[in-house]
């Protein structure tokens, strides 16, 4: 995708870098000037049985399936590391007893009966890792609906959409719609929260220190799945599982999650369910070039419609998918199964002036599903009822061009504009996405999403989410956030219009994030504005009218990973944000653990604080051009680059370095 007109980008030589956790920093800080800026590639059971310790997770079954030496394996916690020497406790995990009906849920918003609404900050409820994105089908993203996008241009995704299908983040909600219980624990990594199932460490009173080596294979553990890691992922307060070799030196390291009950499970085989109607190459010319006709299903795991890998043609259609249970999930959510309209296989689906309604779990109004999918949806109505049941849904590498769509859902787990395992391309012009339950923002973005001169309104949950290594592009549009809850109403959990995270659930590539806004407006009815946790991300913002709840424009800070979200103590966020002819009012938060790099440019005004406790992480704020700061506090950062008569005191003091210099 072309990169939007005006980028300019100049590189800072300061290194950023982060001690474990379960994510490394970029090596280099790119701070963005010009208009709008973002330079990228398109890349793109434990149940009811009794506590078992020394669990051994799957990624060291299978270094022993490999034949490599597993025998020395122990389980230890990360005390002490000084270079690449680690000091740690030996002990056991112990396997939490599961949720509901003998099953522990995959994540907090899993309820435990296969019918999980999203929690109230996310959208997926599974946990699959998902396939990776490579690209659309034909190597290239599709246009927007309408043909062109604004000024013709559209910013390339950064680095990746990844294998990006994610989950909402795991805050709460089940699938009655209520909150569950709050966890108990105190979300350190040593504890999983109560009725996730999960594993727990104890210490046994013996120590050892071990080194670690360029030959040391380190695998991060995810709640579903595993991935590639690097030294810089072990911290203090990790549990790892470990083979020491005859030197002392460490061969294989496993970063546990504990909420990951030491196995990836999941819903590994695609399963599409069945269909009351198919479109296939068996169909007549006349079946695939359709007008009124009505489609129905109440059956479980059914759709009421499939498209199946020919070119059809459907206007003025009518979809009513009146029941039919989900027997899984995550079948729903990353195949189609029990969905108004699946599209897969390699289909072409164009479809025009169509009223769709789902009142089934898992009853996405319309799906596309698998590479070389393409879905062009206009001018059409979609209703949704029931959890997991988003309005336009896109997985496994498949693409949806939507144009003035009137889109509603009402479960849970439901965005308008949803992705999930295996990402895609989403390109929205026009319309507008409405979402009442929790869990489901207006946009869950795991692909790569445009949107474009659309209302977004989320009546109780964040307005958008970004999980891991997806972006997502807004130009004219006008959302609006209210979230209601968060996990279990537990008062230390964040409320905020915007989230951009990563849940380490495996169902989105580690890995930068993207959002990126221009023109129109963006309002926060409740919380801070922006949060920003456990990930690496960009923030580019270009005249959009910014409405906040609360005092605090931007909070950048790890959480207490009681949701499997990184390890506490090394799973901050590291953010780059571009501020370009934009007016920015509130605070702006960073923690010990986080950093931020800030540009304003082109006339942007910035009345807010930096972390006017004195206390944070690595903070620079380069002012270019005639951009200006108003002080609303004493503010504190390590690096500042422009000119300090272009900074208001306004009787408060600003710090560079713990030194005063206005």
């Amino acid at each position: 995708m072309a990169i939007p007109s005006k980028l300019l980008k100049a590189s800072d030589d300061k290194m950023w870098k982060r001690s474990g956790g379960f994510l490394m920093r970029r090596n280099k800080l790119f701070v963005y000037a010009g208009t709008f800026v973002l330079a990228a590639a398109l890349l793109t059971g434990c149940g009811d049985s009794q506590a078992e310790t020394g669990t051994e997770s799957q990624v060291a079954k299978e270094l022993s399936d490999s034949g490599q030496k597993t025998e020395d394996t122990q389980i230890v916690k990360v005390t002490a590391l000084d270079g690449n020497t680690v000091t740690a406790d030996i002990g056991e995990l112990s396997e939490n007893q599961g949720g509901q009906n003998g099953q522990v849920p995959e994540k907090p918003e899993d309820n435990g009966n296969g019918e999980a609404p999203e929690p109230p900050n996310g959208e997926n409820s599974n946990g699959e890792m998902p396939a990776k994105l490579e690209d659309s089908g034909n190597g290239e993203a599709p246009e927007p609906p309408s043909g062109e996008n604004s000024n013709g241009e559209v910013p390339a995704k950064p680095e990746d959409s990844g294998n990006g299908e994610a989950p909402e983040p795991p805050s709460g909600g089940n699938s009655n719609g209520d909150i569950s219980a709050k966890p108990d624990g105190n979300g350190a990594p040593g504890n999983a929260p109560a009725g996730m199932g999960g594993n727990t460490f104890t210490a046994n009173g013996e120590s050892l220190t071990f080194t670690l080596t360029e030959m040391t294979q380190i695998t991060l553990e995810y709640l579903q799945g595993s991935g590639e890691g690097t030294l810089e992922d072990i911290a203090v307060g990790a549990v790892l599982e470990i083979t020491i070799d005859d030197n002392n030196n460490a061969a294989t390291v496993v970063v546990r999650n504990l909420n990951a009950n030491g196995g990836f499970g999941g819903s590994d085989t695609v399963s599409n369910g069945t269909a009351a109607s198919v479109i296939d190459e068996d169909s007549s010319e006349a079946e695939r070039i359709v007008d009124g006709a009505t489609y129905t299903s109440d059956g479980d795991d059914e759709n009421a419609l499939r498209v199946d890998g020919v070119a059809a043609d459907l206007e003025g259609i009518t979809i009513e998918k009146t029941g039919g249970k989900s027997s899984n999930t995550e079948n729903g959510d990353f195949y189609g199964a029990n969905a108004g309209l699946l599209a897969l296989n390699g289909a072409t689906l164009n479809i025009k002036n169509a009223a769709i309604d789902t009142s089934a779990v898992n009853g996405n109004g319309v799906f596309s599903y698998g590479e070389g999918t393409t879905v062009n949806i206009s001018d059409s109505t979609i209703r949704t009822t029931e959890n997991n049941s988003g309005g336009i849904q896109t997985t496994g590498g498949g693409t949806m061009n939507a144009e003035n769509l009137d889109v509603e859902t009402k479960g849970n787990s439901a965005a308008a504009i949803r992705s999930d395992r295996g990402g895609g391309v989403v390109m929205v012009n026009g319309g507008n996405y409405v979402t009442n339950g929790t869990g489901s923002p207006a946009v869950y973005c795991t692909a790569d999403i445009t949107v474009k001169n659309a209302a977004l309104t989320s009546n109780a949950s964040e307005g958008v989410v970004v999980e891991g290594k997806n972006s997502v592009y807004f130009e004219n549009c006008d959302i609006i956030s209210s979230m209601e809850n968060t996990y279990n109403g537990d008062s230390t959990e964040n409320i905020h219009g915007i989230m951009i995270y990563q849940s380490m659930s495996g169902d989105a590539d580690v890995g930068e994030a993207s959002f990126l806004a221009k023109g129109g407006s963006i309002t926060a009815t409740k919380g801070d504005f922006f949060y920003v946790t456990n990930t690496d991300c960009t923030i580019g913002l270009e005249n959009v009218e910014l409405l906040l709840a609360n005092d605090t424009f931007l909070r950048v800070e790890g959480n207490s990973s009681s949701r499997g979200w990184g390890t506490e103590g090394a799973n901050g966020g590291d953010v780059v944000l571009s501020a370009v002819n934009q007016k920015i009012e509130g605070n702006i938060l960073v923690d010990a653990i986080s950093s931020l790099g800030m540009t304003l440019s082109e006339g942007s005004e910035f009345y807010g604080a930096v972390n006017p406790d004195g206390e944070g992480g690595e903070v620079t704020v380069t002012l270019l051009d005639d951009a200006v700061w108003t002080l609303t506090g004493d503010s504190y950062v390590t690096g500042f680059d422009g000119n300090t008569a272009n900074v208001t005191s306004n009787g408060y003091h600003l710090y560079v370095n713990g030194e005063q210099v206005l």
